[in-house]
């Protein structure tokens, strides 16, 4: 084997080892729990920043997420499928056939506790490589040729801050059968735990708007993505249509935490969710975010109009 190719070793320790190709090693724990904040003030008055409507010292915003998650992480896919009537699985599909990944490609999917891209981006991935596998028999046979190496298999990294949303990820990873098709990492979208030029893709799908420096996620996502690899983010937006929105509004805080209550037993945690889509930044502002970050190529498109947007850019 090539000595260029990356590889992951999963120990049965709870300590995995990352192998970049230039044969240093990383070490992150899949078991830890959150990371300690870090400091940006050297020695200066914190800044603050918001928790949903709730302004907060920028220290404690990682805490308070990290709890709310926990909190929700045990009936996380059943509410996203009640307070969204099932369209989240819609918005997640449109983001798959976006990307269109090939396979054999790196997909490293931040915040993705529960697994839904990962599991998509395999089943996408593996389709396609069937498909190929026969239209290559099929004109072998035709030729009358031997057999000849496929497709490479793609390889997912799901990697989230919260361990709680990760074993969740877990078992159903287990109940699917995909145990050894993912690898489930703790760690930072503002401090990935990985060396640079690693991943073909990068996504993060509702869960940009809770980091506490989305510039710091952006600058990392650039960091691990190859030259010439693609980020994309599925994540709430502003609507558009002024109907819409009205509706929109008047269904996300009247009727999403009672949801949170009666499903989850978790009022505050849903409460925080809804409002932390009202403070995330507008399409044409993360847009710009994504430019200054040194993506190429930037650009958005609106589901459901406006509800949810698609944002990619690529590392030159």
């Amino acid at each position: 084997m090539a000595a260029s190719i990356v590889r992951w070793v999963l120990h049965p320790s709870p300590t995995a080892v990352f192998l970049s190709a230039a044969g240093s090693r990383r070490l992150f724990s899949p078991c830890c729990g959150p990371p300690s904040c870090r400091s940006f003030s050297d020695g200066a008055a914190e800044k603050n920043t918001h928790f949903g409507f709730e302004t907060v010292p920028e220290g404690e915003k990682s805490k308070k997420v990290y709890k709310v998650f926990e909190n929700v992480a045990p009936k996380y896919d059943v509410m996203n499928d009640a307070m969204s009537l099932g369209i989240h699985r819609l918005w997640k599909d449109a983001l798959l056939h976006a990307m269109h990944p090939q396979p054999g490609v790196h997909l490293l999917d931040v915040a993705g506790g529960t697994g839904d891209i990962a599991f998509r981006f395999l089943e996408y991935t593996s389709s396609l490589k069937e498909r190929q596998a026969r239209r290559t028999a099929s004109w072998q046979d035709n030729r009358g040729e031997g057999e000849e190496g496929g497709a490479r298999d793609s390889r997912v990294v799901v990697c989230d801050i919260n361990k709680e949303m990760l074993k969740m990820g877990k078992q159903k990873a287990h109940h699917e059968g995909l145990d050894s098709d993912v690898l489930w990492v703790v760690g930072d979208a503002e401090e990935l735990p990985f060396d640079d030029n690693q991943f073909d893709i990068y996504t993060i799908a509702f869960g940009l708007r809770n980091v506490t420096h989305v510039e710091l996620a952006l600058q990392e996502a650039l960091r691990v993505l190859k030259p010439g690899g693609r980020f994309m983010c599925l994540e709430f937006s502003k609507v558009t249509n002024p109907i819409l929105a009205r509706l929109y509004d008047a269904y996300s805080f009247q009727v999403i935490p009672v949801l949170g209550e009666v499903i989850a037993g978790d009022w505050k945690s849903y409460q925080y969710l809804v409002e932390s889509i009202r403070k995330f930044p507008a399409q044409e502002e993360l847009k710009e975010l994504l430019e200054e970050a040194g993506f190429c190529c930037a650009r958005y498109h609106n589901l459901t109009g406006g509800v949810v947007s698609i944002h990619s850019g690529f590392k030159l």
